[in-house]
């Protein structure tokens, strides 16, 4: 799974990676974002402009949105999952990212966390599904879910999972308007290649969400 993920970037230095997306000017850094916070996210519209979702998808049928919200969706079944197939062929997006944090696990225990980079620090887009849902009362909720697959052998090191960073030739592909068959898409959810990417052992502060500071992301003894 991933259940913590960083974009330590401002707008500026992040509108200069993701040129042919529109990123709003008030982001700001973030070292520890959590499930429930809003994430940045660039929906398959047609303006290619970043928004701000909250993380955990709630399906459209659901009847109390408190107990459906997907932080994660396992890319080898997206498709046909009743609570993610619809989402899969049209509504997808893109996540800006430029880390994500896993924990190894003793028993029921979790561990020193591990933080894990593209090996030239360079911002990558995870791939996710988003849905709308509304209430009775008129309530929204724009709710965005990452996609996950099995490790590489970097990441299999202290997780099964890992998110789906999806290479920029696949970009235009993910964020197509409209439907798409599965069979299209499903060709570039694989894990990313071990030998691009690096990791480290981190504070274990990143297991408390309300601390959001950039030492979270500096490497610790283990």
């Amino acid at each position: 799974m991933c259940g913590r993920f960083t974009l330590t970037l401002d707008a500026a230095a992040l509108q200069s990676h993701f040129r042919q997306f529109i990123i709003p000017p008030e982001m700001q850094p973030r070292y520890n974002i959590a499930p429930g916070q809003p994430i940045l996210a660039v929906p398959n519209t047609a303006e290619r402009q970043a928004e701000y979702f909250l993380w955990g998808l709630v399906p459209s049928w659901a009847k109390d949105p408190r107990r459906y919200r997907f932080i994660n969706v396992r890319a080898e079944t997206a498709a046909q999952k009743p609570a993610f197939r619809a989402a899969f062929r049209r509504r997808r997006c893109l996540v800006p990212a430029d880390g994500f944090y896993e924990w190894p696990r003793e028993g029921k225990k979790r561990t020193r966390p591990y933080y894990f980079t593209l090996a030239d620090r360079r911002p990558f887009a995870i791939a996710a599904l988003w849905e709308r849902w509304e209430g009775a009362d008129g309530s929204v909720i724009l709710g965005c879910a990452l996609l996950t697959t099995r490790a590489n052998a970097l990441v299999g090191q202290v997780h099964a999972r890992m998110p789906v960073i999806l290479p920029p030739e696949a970009w235009e592909a993910w964020l197509r308007p409209g439907e798409q068959p599965p069979g299209a898409l499903e060709t570039w959810l694989r894990p990313y290649p071990a030998e691009a990417m690096q990791m480290w052992p981190v504070s274990p502060e990143v297991n408390n969400s309300r601390v959001d500071a950039p030492h979270l992301v500096e490497a610790q003894r283990p």
